[in-house]
């Protein structure tokens, strides 16, 4: 695959991403926060479905993460490209989510020092630390995606990748139809590690990034793990979530594919490229803005309108600040390094 198709393909994904974080925000600022801080006035308009970009994320993740590493030449190298990515940016979000809440106060959201230390490493959930904000819930399950994908990799297991989907769809029928047919709860930390009430998801994703470029038989494979995921979704999670599914990994393929030319539409590449800042700082510091201007007589929409417009700022400086020079001179090292290592 050419370089350049490649990057107009990221391009396009990461646009529908930006739009799947939009709607995450959208969801937040107007469902979400309703229901948590009861309100005598009401959003004009709400969007009460706007969570389920988050499984459009872990959809888009099973795209990037696999033509990731079909791309990569040594397991450091994807390591520093994760790395690089994600930690620097969710470091400084913690850091001011943490200072903001901590000032202004969040009512059920405050943790303690040591509580956001616990969070740095994206595992807190694991040692029943709470998040210093909701949204982190997502970090730990693409973390232990990207785990097992580098494991496969590092065995020399890519090509096995549908054989591995298919035996975690299987286990996770497994665990739903014990509990529905027999009341029997397998083990939580085993579904937890292995990622299982996701897996169909980021099936979806590795599916519709091999049915981009097929190569005899794995078309077959990939369209017979697409069905199966949507199948275990449709099950498991029920019939408009399977509906869902499908349309979910449709606009995705139309995406990559080039076929949406709104995509390229600037404020779309915009949202794109500050999605995962936009993500990670827009829940509990937009609460507390929000909290802020309606104390203050704002009313509901002005609100949510303002603290959507604030939170986009934020974004874009932790974008411009943080996030890409971390990622440039990271990289840049690893790269220098591995040149000196070779001389």
């Amino acid at each position: 695959m050419a370089r350049g198709r490649v990057e107009s393909r990221l391009l396009a994904v990461d646009a529908l991403r930006g739009i799947a974080a939009l709607a995450v925000v959208l969801f937040h600022y107007t469902t979400r926060f309703t229901q948590l801080y009861p309100q005598d006035s009401a959003p004009s308009v709400s969007f009460p479905l706007g969570y389920l970009g988050v499984n459009l994320f872990f959809i888009i993740s099973g795209f990037v993460i696999f033509m990731t590493l079909e791309k990569t030449r040594r397991p450091m190298d994807f390591v520093v490209s994760r790395f690089s990515r994600l930690f620097p940016t969710y470091w400084a979000a913690v850091a001011i989510t943490f200072a903001t809440v901590s000032v202004f106060g969040l009512p059920g959201k405050e943790v303690s020092l040591l509580q956001a230390v616990g969070n740095l490493l994206m595992i807190h959930g694991f040692l029943r630390i709470p998040h210093v904000d909701g949204v982190y819930w997502t970090l730990e399950v693409e973390m232990l995606f990207y785990v097992w994908m580098l494991l496969l990799y590092s065995l020399g297991w890519m090509s096995r990748i549908y054989w591995a989907l298919w035996m975690l769809l299987t286990l996770r029928l497994v665990y739903h139809l014990a509990f529905a047919w027999g009341g029997i709860e397998l083990s939580w930390t085993v579904s937890r590690i292995l990622i299982l009430p996701y897996i169909a998801w980021f099936s979806l994703g590795i599916s519709v990034y091999r049915l981009l470029r097929p190569d005899g038989s794995a078309a077959g494979l990939a369209w017979g793990t697409a069905v199966a995921a949507v199948l275990c979704i449709a099950i498991v999670e029920g019939p408009m979530l399977g509906v869902l599914a499908v349309g979910l990994a449709w606009a995705v393929w139309v995406a990559a594919a080039g076929r949406v030319a709104a995509l390229n539409h600037p404020v779309v590449v915009f949202l794109g490229t500050i999605s995962y800042p936009l993500y990670l700082i827009h829940e509990n510091v937009g609460w507390v803005i929000q909290r802020g201007l309606l104390a203050a007589g704002w009313t509901f929409d002005f609100a949510a309108l303002a603290t959507l417009g604030l939170i986009l700022v934020v974004a874009w400086m932790l974008s411009t600040a943080v996030e890409k020079p971390a990622l440039a001179a990271i990289r840049g090292l690893y790269k220098r390094r591995c040149e000196t290592s070779r001389r």
